[in-house]
């Protein structure tokens, strides 16, 4: 499915997890297209194609109990609302009664507006990650201090809670966004930077996260992000 607005143009995948697989701007790509990989099947992340934009909900590390980054990502979502510039999708957990929306709208900025509903009859925590995985280069202007692992090498470094909610890309092009979130409702972030690690990705995730808040049953949790160009 694609959007389109002003300076932007983006792509979805309802099926694939609800990926946002293409974020144009001005015509050129931000988020890394990965190496030719796309297993939603697949039993971890990466093996299924660690590439484009996904939700990681309800958990990020694999347990006894929950898959490798979550059931979102290998989960179909459902269209909700739909018009040029937005996008409404709508998925419910299966291993935790969980509800996720996302709308996605176009102006000047890409806005990304969630609602984290717990459907179940008991208490949980409410976790979720964004996971939008952009295009690296080793040169390219990132306003927080970031790792430059090595050819072939990867990194991941957390942030201290609540501590920015923004944070600046700059690739040689001179294409440059900001992207930004409520650090009250999202403020755990961490962020990934892999420069040919994992059979070959180049990419650089900006990752804010809810604190985990316990909802009752019936409650829910609502936030944004905003990515917006300079």
């Amino acid at each position: 499915m694609k959007l389109a607005s002003k300076r932007w143009e983006v792509e979805v995948r309802p099926e694939r997890g609800g990926r946002i697989t293409s974020v144009r701007l001005d015509g050129e790509e931000l988020l890394d297209q990965g190496i030719g990989v796309d297993q939603p099947t697949a039993n971890g992340f990466v093996e299924g194609g660690a590439w484009g934009w996904d939700e990681m909900v309800p958990n990020l590390e694999a347990t006894d109990t929950l898959p490798d980054h979550g059931e979102a990502w290998r989960l179909p979502w459902t269209v909700v609302a739909q018009s040029r510039d937005s996008l409404g999708l709508s998925c419910e957990g299966k291993l935790v009664p969980w509800r996720l929306g996302r709308r996605v709208l176009l102006d000047e900025s890409l806005f990304a507006f969630y609602q984290y509903k717990n459907v179940g009859t008991e208490p949980h925590r409410a976790y979720w990650c964004a996971h939008p995985l952009f295009r690296y280069e080793p040169e390219m202007n990132v306003s927080i201090d970031v790792p430059r692992p090595d050819e072939g090498q990867s990194a991941k470094i957390f942030l201290p809670s609540g501590s920015i909610e923004q944070a600046q890309l700059r690739w040689r092009s001179g294409k440059e966004i900001v992207m930004s979130w409520d650090s009250f409702l999202t403020p755990e972030v961490a962020v990934w930077v892999c420069n040919g690690d994992l059979g070959g990705y180049r990419q650089i995730a900006v990752e804010p996260a809810t604190a985990s808040p316990v909802l009752e049953p019936g409650e829910s949790l609502a936030w944004w992000l905003r990515i917006t160009p300079l």
